[in-house]
C-alpha cells in the first residue's frame, strides 16, 4: 500500500514541499499517514474541475482602467472573472456592525437569500440568523442555506429542523464520510457570502457565529473582515454560488441577467472576483499574489490569522523585503490553532532578517485576510495566508482597485499594528528543532 501511495504522489501535482512532507510522513509513521492520505490527501484534479458547473466564462462588463490596474494584477491568469466598474463596496470592520447590516439585509428580502458559509453554530449569533431565514421562508422567500460538513460539524440536522418546516434549503458541502474518499475530505468550502435578491450581498472572512460577529461587543469576539457589496460584482457571486450549490445539491439554479437589480451606485469601485480551489484550473490566487509582490513599488501589508506559506510565496515576501519595500505581516499573537502558530514562528523571523516588519495582535483572535499592495490594490476574502487556503480549499477572493478603500483599510491596520507587539521571540534550542520539524510538515497543516 506504501509503495502504491509513493508511486501515486510522486506523480501527482504537487509543491515539492507537500510531496516530501506526505511522502516523510509515509515512510516514518505509515499506520497513522495512509489513512489521513486516503481521506485527506486530495487535492484538484481535472476529474474534479470537470464535476462542478464551470463559473469561468461570464458575460458582464470588462473594465479596462487606464490607472494602472494591470500592473498589479495579471490580465489574463485563469480561472478569473474580468474586473467590474460602477460597483459600490462598504468596509464591515467590527462584528457588532456586520452583524447589524446583515440581519437588516435577511429582513428585507423578497424573493431569495442565498448563503455559502464555513461556519454556522448553535449559539446566539447562528440561532439568531437562523431564526431569521426561517421566518422569511414562512414568508415565501427561496432561502438556501449551503454549509461545510466539516466547518460546521457542531451542528445537527434537529437544529435546523424547523427551517427545513418552513420551507428552507440546506445543504452539506463534501460530506466527512463519503464513499469512495479520494481524498476528498481535505477539500472544504471555505467560502462565504451572503446573497439577497439579485440586488446585494455581504462577503468576506466572517462566519456566523458569535466569534464572528454579534448584536453587543464581546472581548472574545475575534478581529475580521467582511464588505457589503452592490453592483455588478453581484454577477460573478450568484455565479459561484450556482456552482458550489449544483455540486453539493445536485439542484441546477438559473438567475437570468434581467433579474439582476443593479442600482447605480454613488461611487465607482472596481472590482475583480477571483475563487480559488479544485474547481478551478491552476492556482490564480496564488499566482496573482505573487505577481502583485512583484509589482509592488511601495508596500505589501498582510493581515493573517495563520502564516504557513509555501516556498515560492516566502521567497517573494523576502525578496520584496530586501529591494526596500515595506513589508509588514499582521497575526495574532495567539491564534485558535497551536500548531499553525508553532510552524509560522520560523516564517516570520526569515521575514525580519531580510528586512520586514511583523507584528504579533495582542488583545485576541485576529481572524481577518487581508493584503495591501501600494496605494492601488487591496486583496481580501476567505483565503488566509497559508498552503491549505491557496492550494486545497473552495476559496473567494476580492481584488479591490480603490485609493480611497485603500486607504480606509490601511488606517484599519495601522489600528491592529497600534495594539501589537513587534517581532517574534527568539525560540530556545529545543523550540528550534521542534519548528524545523514544523516546518517541514507545513504543507499538512
Amino acid at each position: 500500500m506504501a509503495v502504491f501511495l509513493f508511486w501515486h504522489i510522486l506523480r501527482s501535482e504537487r509543491s515539492p514541499s507537500s510531496t516530501l512532507a506526505w511522502l516523510l510522513a509515509i515512510f516514518f509513521i505509515p499506520y497513522i499517514a495512509i489513512p489521513l492520505f486516503v481521506m485527506f490527501g486530495g487535492r484538484k484534479t481535472k476529474k474534479m474541475v470537470a464535476l462542478k458547473q464551470s463559473f469561468i466564462e461570464l458575460e458582464g462588463q470588462d473594465v479596462h482602467s487606464t490607472r494602472g490596474e494591470e500592473r498589479l494584477l495579471p490580465g489574463r491568469v485563469h480561472g478569473i472573472f474580468p474586473l467590474q466598474g460602477n460597483n459600490e463596496i462598504t468596509l464591515l470592520l467590527d462584528g457588532v456592525v456586520a452583524y447589524r447590516e446583515l440581519s437588516k439585509l435577511l429582513l428585507s428580502a423578497q424573493h431569495s437569500i442565498c448563503i455559502t458559509t464555513f461556519i454556522l453554530l448553535n449559539d446566539e449569533t447562528g440561532e439568531a440568523i437562523l431564526s431569521i431565514l426561517t421566518q422569511k421562508a414562512k414568508k415565501g422567500v427561496t432561502v438556501r442555506l449551503l454549509l461545510d460538513a466539516l466547518g460546521s460539524y457542531k451542528i445537527s440536522r434537529q437544529f435546523l429542523a424547523d427551517f427545513k418546516s418552513a420551507g428552507g434549503q440546506y445543504s452539506f458541502f463534501m460530506p466527512m464520510l463519503h464513499i469512495p474518499f479520494r481524498g476528498r475530505a481535505n477539500l472544504r468550502n471555505h467560502r462565504k457570502m451572503v446573497l439577497v435578491d439579485q440586488r446585494v450581498g455581504v462577503v468576506g472572512g466572517m462566519n456566523l457565529s458569535r466569534e464572528s460577529m454579534g448584536k453587543a461587543p464581546s472581548t472574545k469576539r475575534w478581529r475580521d473582515l467582511s464588505f457589503l457589496v452592490k453592483g455588478p460584482i453581484l454577477k460573478p457571486l450568484y455565479n459561484v454560488f450556482m456552482s458550489d450549490w449544483k455540486f453539493s445539491s445536485k439542484e441546477v439554479l438559473c438567475f437570468r441577467d434581467e433579474d439582476f437589480l443593479l442600482e447605480k451606485t454613488e461611487s465607482n469601485e472596481l472590482l475583480q472576483l477571483m475563487p480559488s480551489g479544485p474547481d478551478v484550473g491552476g492556482d490564480p490566487l496564488h499566482e496573482s499574489i505573487i505577481a502583485s509582490f512583484f509589482s509592488a513599488t511601495k508596500r505589501i501589508w498582510v493581515v493573517t490569522p495563520y502564516f504557513v506559506p509555501d516556498e515560492i510565496l516566502m521567497r517573494s515576501f523576502c525578496i520584496a523585503a530586501r529591494r526596500g519595500i515595506d513589508v509588514r505581516v499582521i497575526f495574532p499573537l495567539k491564534s485558535n490553532h497551536l500548531l499553525a502558530d508553532l510552524v509560522r514562528n520560523d516564517y516570520l523571523r526569515d521575514i525580519s532578517k531580510a528586512g520586514g516588519t511583523v507584528f504579533g495582535y495582542k488583545p485576541g483572535m485576529l481572524h481577518a485576510k487581508l493584503i495591501i499592495i501600494d496605494d492601488e490594490l487591496a486583496i481580501s476574502g476567505s483565503a488566509n495566508m497559508d498552503m491549505r487556503s491557496l492550494f486545497l480549499n473552495y476559496e473567494l477572493a476580492f481584488f479591490i482597485h480603490s485609493e480611497k478603500k485603500v486607504d480606509e483599510l490601511a488606517s484599519w491596520t495601522q489600528n491592529l499594528m497600534d495594539h501589537s507587539e513587534q517581532g517574534v521571540k527568539k525560540a530556545s534550542p529545543i523550540l528550534e528543532v521542534f519548528e524545523g520539524v514544523g516546518r517541514l510538515f507545513a504543507p499538512l497543516v
